[in-house]
């Protein structure tokens, strides 16, 4: 089988794109409807992993409010595809910005995102995604 692993690192990074913009506007379903029936969603938010599409949608929707961001920087991205092709896990700093209320845009969050693409169906799909805060420790720790 021969396959461009670069062509895949692309549109992986493409489709993780469009689903954050959507999701900066307003729009969280680019994300919530591409992911697969088994997926794994680890949240900063909470300790234990979530498992399976309904669960993970009702976590989100339960949290979710229009962010109003006004620009995102994908920064690093990194993506590696696996051997048979059909399997590409991307990670990339994602920096936020929204407008305070003096219209002057501020920064709202940094992201450390890992996101595990798997093509079913025809489809890129995410079975894992891991969402943690960019700073979180104060000190430097290795466990």
């Amino acid at each position: 089988m021969s396959f461009d692993k670069a062509a895949i690192g692309a549109t992986v990074l493409e489709l993780e794109k469009a689903f954050n913009e959507r999701w900066s506007a307003g729009d969280n379903r680019g994300y919530l409807d591409n992911y697969a029936e088994e997926i794994s969603y680890f949240d900063p938010i909470l300790k234990d992993v979530i498992v399976g599409r309904d669960q993970v949608i009702a976590h989100i929707e339960a949290l979710y409010s229009n962010p109003q961001i006004v620009r995102s920087e994908y920064l690093h991205p990194v993506v590696h595809v696996g051997d048979g092709g059909d399997f590409a896990v991307l990670a990339y700093n994602l920096n936020t910005y929204v407008l305070d209320d003096g219209g002057t845009e501020r920064q709202l969050r940094a992201w450390n995102a890992t996101e595990a693409y798997r093509l079913i169906d025809g489809e890129w799909r995410i079975v894992h995604s891991n969402w943690a805060f960019a700073q979180t420790a104060t000190e430097a720790v290795a466990s």
